[in-house]
């Protein structure tokens, strides 16, 4: 299997837990991962350290750039990276991927992973949904993305928060092609 590059930007939406849990997974299959560029939102710092009451998502063994590097590997797609997770996405983040305005290392990224008819995920976390939301999604499914709502399944019983939120980080992974672990529908059923 070829090793993936893979992108993850995180914005101030709500649901940190998404970002932590996907960061945790992504270092637990190294093996299949050449490389992982992070990029945070402003807001999304602020709001990991809300709900998450900590600044831990530095202390993650990835390269970080920050929002408005336009030099970082992946604002090109002569880096070949292979997938972009943004997750949480924002709404305002997906709206300007929609409408292809590359105003930060985020959108930029987005844009050149579009473009280079790769593989974006995006994790959109706001409810209920807007008109203007559901065209943007529209727009970002029609340019070749996938919209991954932040909806968690419940039917292996989840117990806890991060449990919950576990089976949503679990379709993203899947999603970006890496090989895992994970409860799956029908599979651990006794007759």
């Amino acid at each position: 299997m070829k090793k993936k590059k893979i992108i993850v930007a995180i914005t101030g939406a709500s649901g940190s837990v998404y970002a932590k849990l996907l960061l945790n997974n992504l270092q637990q299959l190294a093996d299949q991962i050449e490389t992982v560029g992070v990029v945070m939102s402003d807001n999304a710092k602020e709001v990991w350290r809300f709900e998450l009451g900590n600044s831990d998502y530095d202390q993650y063994p990835f390269t970080f750039y920050p929002k408005m590097d336009f030099n970082a590997p992946f604002a090109s797609g002569s880096a070949k990276f292979d997938t972009m997770i943004i997750i949480p996405c924002s709404m305002g983040t997906l709206g300007r991927i929609a409408h292809g305005i590359s105003n930060d290392l985020i959108s930029r990224a987005a844009d050149v992973i579009l473009k280079e008819r790769r593989k974006l995920i995006a994790v959109v976390r706001d409810t209920p949904f807007s008109l203007i939301h559901i065209n943007n999604m529209k727009t970002v499914t029609e340019a070749g993305g996938i919209i991954c709502p932040a909806s968690p399944s419940y039917y292996s019983i989840p117990t806890t928060i991060e449990e919950a939120a576990q089976t949503v980080v679990s379709r993203v992974i899947d999603l970006a092609g890496l090989e895992q672990d994970s409860y799956r529908w029908n599979e651990n059923q006794q007759e």
